[in-house]
């Protein structure tokens, strides 16, 4: 199909797609939090090497740190106690820097923590689990930890990237729920997601696969909510 065809055939879904974007609800934090026993949430990826450091470092991730600090803080408040963060701690010899440019190794600053989650006061009391790929599930022990919490009925999934990380650990919730037979709310909000962006043209130079983070951010957003995972606008 020639290009112009498929834009042209592909307009009418585009312009829902923004339109269903714009149009996402806030839900109130509180409303999810009424029995904080049941709830758990997922940070992914909110580290250095992703925010401020490295050559996949992105501003638009940076962006969403504040929202998600605010969410845990305002979490916590409430009673929330079950908050893990799944983050790239990589061997120096990672297969998967064959796909990605070497980033996040083990030991090195872009491993860490965002200094901004570190900094809450209660830090010590969240769960690190290290992931050496994209996903949060293999080789982290996560699938255990999820299996001996069958009392977590939401789960609130943050971080990045909406359509790499983010992505496949919502849909492994979602999945696996679906697949045992079990209730679980698993919420996206779309203020604490996002992706990096990487033009045509500069990924031409470089030798890399462009990266659209308004078209993919979006796609991405959509498609969980195709599969029953509940995006909304934020948590207030």
């Amino acid at each position: 199909m020639a290009a112009s065809s498929f834009i042209q055939k592909s307009t009418p879904f585009l312009e829902y797609l923004i339109d269903w974007q714009s149009e996402l609800p806030a839900i109130k934090l509180a409303d999810v939090c009424v029995t904080p026993d049941n709830i758990a949430i997922l940070s992914v990826d909110v580290i250095n090497g992703f925010c401020y450091e490295g050559p996949l470092s992105s501003p638009r991730v940076k962006a969403i740190i504040n929202p998600i600090v605010e969410l845990l803080k305002n979490s916590w408040g409430l009673g929330v106690r079950d908050i893990l963060l799944c983050q790239d701690t990589h061997d120096p010899k990672a297969v998967e820097f064959g796909q990605f440019p070497p980033h996040c190794v083990r030991g090195t600053p872009e491993a860490d923590t965002v200094p901004e989650i570190i900094n809450l006061p209660f830090y010590n009391h969240l769960i690190l689990l290290e992931k050496n790929s994209i996903n949060s599930v293999l080789g982290t022990g996560l699938e255990d930890w999820v299996i001996d919490h069958p009392e977590k009925e939401n789960y609130i999934v943050v971080g990045d990237c909406t359509d790499l990380c983010t992505y496949q650990l919502a849909m492994f919730l979602r999945l696996d729920a679906n697949s045992r037979m079990l209730k679980r709310r698993v919420i996206i909000p779309a203020n604490a997601v996002d992706t990096y962006d990487l033009p045509v043209e500069t990924a031409r130079q470089i030798g890399a696969f462009p990266h659209d983070a308004d078209l993919l951010h979006a796609t991405f957003l959509y498609h969980m909510a195709l599969n029953g995972i509940e995006v909304v606008s934020a948590l207030i």
